[in-house]
């Protein structure tokens, strides 16, 4: 699940990445209008279910019961303190950071510790309750008080945090949240972001209508080498009905210095992806990459993807023994329950593709053409990322797939029990549609535009409710002790086509 949320959230984003450009000691600046002042908001009743069910409620409360002891110990390590019932203390404030309004503010400090500063709206005996449980960790922060608000300061320097963050309480912003968070400065204290390499990145979420609507940017430290290819849409392969598509380009050069893609690295590299899912059969996904050569990919990919299956046979790897079978114009991963996952060699108006599904690519509204709204979204000038989906009509088959997924690929899924299933499902089955455009604005920068009954997709949904799921949250292993080691035969390697008389 950790490389599916990579490949799919960063790949077209993240080419190269080092310091943050517009406040080089800013590591994180939020702003949340509380729950209380958002449920206010004429247009929450649209968000009620995603935030306020009962479902909702009993995922938020699990989530602090999570994060109450993992900060407290992270607290008591870092700061070479020992807090009895430091957790115990803690798990209040969660419950007012949900409902109040506030501010945070964190900076690189002088001495390499970063200064945090909070201000939030709160009653004068919940005040208190927070100097009582944040003193201990903190005995040199400072605690003022002023118009309802108290602000906490870590810091210990002449500069503080909380002199940038006064300034702001007089006039907050208008929306519902607002982010920007410096990922490789904070890297420095996480290797899990460090993996991640995200650039830094500002976005405001205000809800003017019944969908949330999210903007911002990402800023990278320098001139990216992106190369925005026109588009070459495989138009004869994507069928309807439709209920999700993404096209995504410029990602070639991001994609060859990753480790992880090297067995799927091709020659001239790839550089466009086009994914789409169907209405009906609930694995009815696709993709599809064009290339110079169907037949060379398929034998470049065949040779890298050998390999990786025999070692994860040989390590456990999988629920089951699976096998690459490779022909001249296909490679299928023979032994997977359920599914029987493919890559092809396409020709689509007379260009290759690599096409890669699970199932026939069977059109059941052959007459029935895309919607025109497609080739105008794609017609957007400097557009390096698009994806549409009906969210509702989505989540079923994603479900379905990322669980298969993770149990042939011996991870943990997501328990049909769990308070994050029971929220996500909740949640999900009432949104429509979700748009999401990212566009190159700069030769350093992106910018991000969505338009979603509840912000996420579908995928992120699920996601999000795997990371919640996780028992060592906010941690992400969700991988299942490894199987007695199997050996397998090698697969036998492609043969090359015959030669033409």
């Amino acid at each position: 699940m950790k490389k599916l949320m990579l490949i799919l959230v960063t790949a077209v984003l993240l080419p190269s990445v080092r310091a943050a450009l517009p406040q080089p000691d800013l590591l994180a600046q939020i702003h949340f209008a509380g729950g209380d002042r958002v449920a206010a908001d004429p247009n929450y009743s649209a968000f009620a279910t995603e935030f306020s069910s009962p479902e909702a409620l009993a995922l938020r409360q699990q989530t602090a019961n999570k994060l109450t002891p993992w900060l407290a110990g992270w607290l008591q390590a870092n700061l070479g303190t020992t807090v009895p019932d430091g957790a115990a203390k803690l798990r209040p404030l969660f419950d007012d950071l949900q409902a109040a309004e506030w501010f945070l503010e964190a900076r690189a400090a002088a001495g390499g510790k970063p200064d945090v500063a909070i201000a939030i709206k709160l009653a004068p005996t919940r005040a208190q309750a927070w100097q009582t449980a944040l003193k201990p960790y903190f005995p040199a922060a400072t605690f003022t008080q002023s118009g309802g608000w108290l602000i906490f300061d870590s810091g210990t320097g002449a500069v503080k945090a909380s002199d940038t963050l006064a300034q702001k309480l007089a006039t907050p912003p208008a929306g519902w949240l607002s982010v920007d968070v410096n990922w490789p400065r904070l890297a420095q204290w996480s290797p899990e972001l460090k993996e991640l390499a995200l650039p830094e990145t500002k976005f405001d979420v205000t809800a003017a209508d019944a969908n949330l609507h999210i903007n911002g940017k990402f800023f990278f430290p320098e001139n990216l080498s992106i190369k925005l290819d026109p588009w070459q849409f495989p138009s004869n392969t994507v069928h309807q009905p439709l209920i999700s598509l993404t096209a995504a380009r410029g990602f070639a050069n991001w994609l060859g210095g990753q480790n992880w893609a090297q067995s799927i690295k091709l020659t001239p590299p790839a550089n466009q992806m086009f994914t789409w899912s169907m209405k009906g059969m609930p694995l009815q996904s696709f993709a599809a990459v064009p290339v110079p050569d169907g037949a060379a990919a398929l034998r470049q990919l065949d040779a890298g993807l050998g390999p990786v299956v025999i070692n994860r046979n040989a390590h456990g790897g999988f629920i089951s023994p699976l096998e690459l079978e490779a022909t001249n114009n296909q490679i299928t991963l023979v032994g997977a329950p359920f599914i029987a996952p493919y890559l092809r060699s396409i020709n689509d108006s007379k260009r290759p593709f690599l096409l890669a599904g699970g199932f026939p690519n069977a059109a059941t509204l052959k007459n029935k053409p895309l919607p025109p709204e497609l080739a105008q979204s794609l017609a957007t000038p400097n557009l390096v990322f698009y994806h549409w989906e009906i969210t509702a009509e989505r989540l079923e088959p994603q479900l379905n797939l990322s669980q298969l997924a993770l149990m042939l690929t011996r991870h943990k899924q997501l328990g049909a029990n769990s308070a994050a299933f029971a929220w996500v499902t909740k949640t999900a089955s009432t949104l429509g549609n979700t748009v999401t455009e990212i566009t190159q604005t700069a030769p350093d920068q992106f910018a991000f535009t969505r338009t979603a009954p509840g912000g996420l997709t579908a995928f992120e949904f699920l996601v999000l409710a795997n990371w919640l799921d996780t028992v060592d949250f906010p941690h992400h292993n969700i991988s299942l002790p490894p199987m007695k080691q199997i050996h397998m035969l090698h697969p036998k390697p492609m043969a090359a086509p015959a030669p033409a008389h």
